[in-house]
């Protein structure tokens, strides 16, 4: 059975683009989101939170490509860390700390912490990671390795609502009845799977709360209007090779790939724009369109 989570958001100065404290209510775990050109009023505003040991994430923009990027560090004062990447590192805008309101969490857990989250967003590979080596597991007793790990699910949920998603994979089959884990079981993934077919595409995508998945192998259209609106995209996805020629020739997804909209997804297939609420369908032959009004009905 799913159970629903209390949070609670401190807006120190009462905006949402500035300090933010935010708590998951009866457990030690917080969080604190602070622009750059704030951290020094993140120290002296809540020095208990930020002079101790905890994980931390630099979040910004790669400047050659545009797209997001984010560095993930550990320390056992993560002020004294702050203060030298606002000195050596440029790309970040923000940064996202979490530490435990007790002194249970040691050294040894934040390094294991820190590791776990490297590979983690590595999987779900949504942002540029600017860590240049994966630090070694740290070996720890088995009931501490699953407390990090329930740890890290905390932190999944706490990024999340702060309103960052790379430590979340596009498409992941649910284990354990997870429910901070935002996948799908067997059965609701082909409930929400979705067809694209013509003469000569074939494509599949999954549905989910950000948009629609396309999946690895679905085809692409050679065929490509001189302008639409998302002729871009195309070109960047091309560029980045997660859209390229396989084995026999066809333009094809080497990998998922989340778009925001069904219309996207359908036009970068095709290569022209077109409406992929009308176009994208079922295993029942229903429209994205048809769905949704059904549902209202």
């Amino acid at each position: 059975m799913k159970l629903g989570k209390s949070i609670r958001i401190y807006l120190k100065e009462g905006s949402v683009s500035g300090i933010k404290l935010a708590e998951l209510v009866n457990l030690t775990i917080q969080s604190l989101s602070c622009p750059r050109n704030k951290i020094t009023e993140l120290n002296s505003s809540f020095q208990n939170q930020v002079n101790t040991q905890g994980v931390y994430f630099l979040v910004g923009t790669d400047d050659e490509t545009g797209k997001p990027k984010v560095y993930i560090g550990e320390a056992e004062n993560v002020w004294e860390r702050l203060k030298n990447h606002a000195i050596n590192k440029d790309f970040w805008t923000e940064v996202i700390l979490f530490t435990s309101k007790d002194d249970n969490i040691t050294k040894s857990h934040i390094k294991y912490l820190e590791s776990r989250l490297i590979e983690i967003t590595k999987e779900a590979e949504r942002y540029i990671l600017d860590n240049s080596n994966t630090p070694t597991l740290t070996l720890l007793p088995l009931p501490d390795r699953d407390a990090m790990e329930e740890f890290i699910q905390n932190i999944k949920l706490l990024n999340g609502v702060l309103g960052y998603k790379f430590l979340e994979k596009q498409l992941a089959s649910k284990r354990n009845n997870d429910s901070l884990n935002n996948s799908f079981t067997i059965q609701e993934k082909s409930e929400k799977e979705l067809f694209f077919n013509s003469r000569t595409i074939v494509a599949k995508a999954i549905q989910t709360d950000e948009g629609v998945v396309v999946l690895s192998g679905s085809e692409v259209s050679e065929n490509e209007s001189a302008n639409y609106g998302y002729k871009t995209l195309r070109e960047e996805l091309i560029l980045d090779t997660t859209i390229s020629k396989d084995q026999l020739g066809k333009l094809v997804f080497n990998k998922d790939h989340l778009f925001k909209s069904p219309s996207a997804a359908a036009a970068v297939i095709v290569g022209y724009s077109i409406n992929g609420r009308r176009s994208w369908k079922n295993k029942d032959g229903k429209t994205l369109d048809e769905i949704e009004k059904s549902k209202i009905k």
